[in-house]
């Protein structure tokens, strides 16, 4: 048979991304570095081709300028030196010719000393320089020629201005391309895993149902082979599991259907020898004591595995109705003899509550006798309001208390703790206690009890 346990959680789950969120984060992390290195290469590769460009033009336009200076010197015009060489540089450029008579500039706002050191030693030795450099705040790439003629010196800056603006907006629109790429690959990889997915999001919503009590549930159909082939598997697994449980559970329920006529006879009968007890010899008597008490306990077993195959089957339905909660509380606790345990009801508790009575009454009689025989008896039952329409019911005693390991599995079939494994009792007591609580839609835990000894605790939702 099987049945809902109830598990005591003693540390939060560590939290991780879900398995959609993931595999999107990759696919866009992925395609993101794949675009930077696809933009970084791109604009390596423009930047080289631009500055070689520039340079190419540099050059060729530097020797036609210089050339152009030469013959300006050979046969000087009527203009002069002076205005030929401001109608030499390009727009935004400059030029300075140093001759041994003096030095022409294009641009007074550029004069010798913007030069780089470097290129005007290089060219000063007879040497031809390009080099870039900055002058007033713009970038220029400079050009210097020897004169050897006229023992001159021919320096012209080109505007790299345009370059620059040229490779920055590049540079912009490949950025901005890795981002729109990467959105655009996170939205594609989550449209495929939504796909991808959904067969397992079925699997996994069947299982669910099954899970909670659900046998009959089933995966569809799939037209794809692979699929199809997986919710084959699935149905099979769950047809197999539903034909083990049923027949587990109908064993169950036959074997203590059969054991309750010869239970009855054997309770009468003990009884009867019970009641003439006082004719039987003292270790007749002793030997009845036992045998009196195994037959009860059996006879609860019985009773018992007999509610729990009930529960199992499905044919016990929750019957909700309006209750006094203090009312009901104290006719059970006289009932079963614990009327002088104090029973103490919140102030915020409905008084009027929507309970099936009969299973709480058998969650606080079996509360109430398991402190009575495990935990040196009861000592409060409390009422508190749990949530918004909640409440819990509480049982305190003043024995050992439950070790922390043996929390979650005591509310299992046959299960004992420690401390009530040489006592009387069927082991049951608390799974139905936790079944019932289940069927209200609350939950079932034993907790330390401030001052010593174990406090059960028992919640219904949906009562007020």
């Amino acid at each position: 048979m099987i049945g809902h346990t109830v598990a005591v959680s003693t540390s939060r789950p560590k939290r991780t991304l879900r398995l959609r969120t993931r595999v999107t984060v990759f696919f866009s992390i992925a395609t993101l570095a794949a675009s930077l290195a696809l933009a970084v290469v791109t604009y390596a590769v423009a930047r080289t081709y631009l500055l070689d460009q520039r340079v190419n033009v540099a050059q060729s336009q530097g020797f036609s300028n210089a050339f152009a200076i030469l013959t300006e010197m050979r046969a000087p015009s009527p203009t002069g030196l002076q205005l030929f060489m401001q109608q030499l540089p390009e727009t935004g450029g400059f030029a300075i010719l140093q001759t041994p008579d003096g030095t022409y500039y294009s641009d007074q706002r550029f004069p010798d000393d913007v030069l780089p050191v470097e290129l005007a030693t290089n060219v000063r030795a007879g040497n031809y320089g390009l080099q870039r450099f900055e002058a007033n705040g713009e970038p220029f790439l400079g050009s210097g020629i020897y004169i050897a003629e006229f023992d001159s010196f021919y320096f012209e800056g080109f505007p790299l201005d345009t370059t620059d603006r040229t490779l920055g907006a590049i540079a912009t629109a490949l950025l901005v391309g890795a981002g729109v790429t990467a959105l655009i690959a996170g939205g594609i990889g989550w449209w495929t895993n939504r796909r991808l997915l959904r067969p397992l999001t079925r699997v996994a919503a069947a299982a669910g149902e099954i899970a909670g009590g659900g046998l009959d549930a089933r995966m569809a159909n799939e037209t794809d082979p692979d699929l199809a082939k997986l919710a084959a598997s699935f149905n099979e697994m769950a047809d197999a599991v539903q034909a083990r449980l049923e027949r587990e559970a109908r064993f169950a329920s036959d074997v203590s259907h059969e054991l309750r006529s010869p239970i009855t006879a054997l309770s009468a009968a003990v009884e009867v020898l019970d009641g003439r007890r006082a004719d039987l010899p003292e270790r007749t008597q002793q030997a009845l004591d036992v045998v009196v008490s195994q037959v009860r306990r059996f006879d609860q077993m019985v009773m018992d595995l007999l509610e729990l195959s009930r529960i199992d089957a499905g044919s016990t339905e929750l019957h909700r109705e309006g209750v006094s909660i203090e009312e009901l509380v104290t006719r059970i606790a006289h009932r079963y003899g614990f009327g002088d345990v104090p029973i103490e009801i919140g102030r915020k508790v409905p008084t009027t509550v929507q309970l099936d009575k009969l299973r709480f009454e058998r969650i606080l009689a079996n509360l109430l006798d398991n402190a009575n025989q495990h935990g040196g008896g009861p000592t409060r039952v409390t009422i508190e309001p749990r949530g918004r329409n909640g409440i819990s019911l509480a049982v305190e005693d003043n024995g050992p208390g439950v070790a922390r390991g043996e929390r979650a599995r005591i509310f299992e079939r046959f299960a004992r703790g420690s401390a009530a494994r040489h006592k009387v009792g069927t082991g049951l007591g608390l799974s139905l206690v936790a079944e019932h609580a289940h069927a209200h839609g609350g939950e079932a835990w034993v907790e330390d009890r401030p001052g010593g000894g174990a406090r059960f605790v028992v919640t219904f939702n949906e009562v007020a």
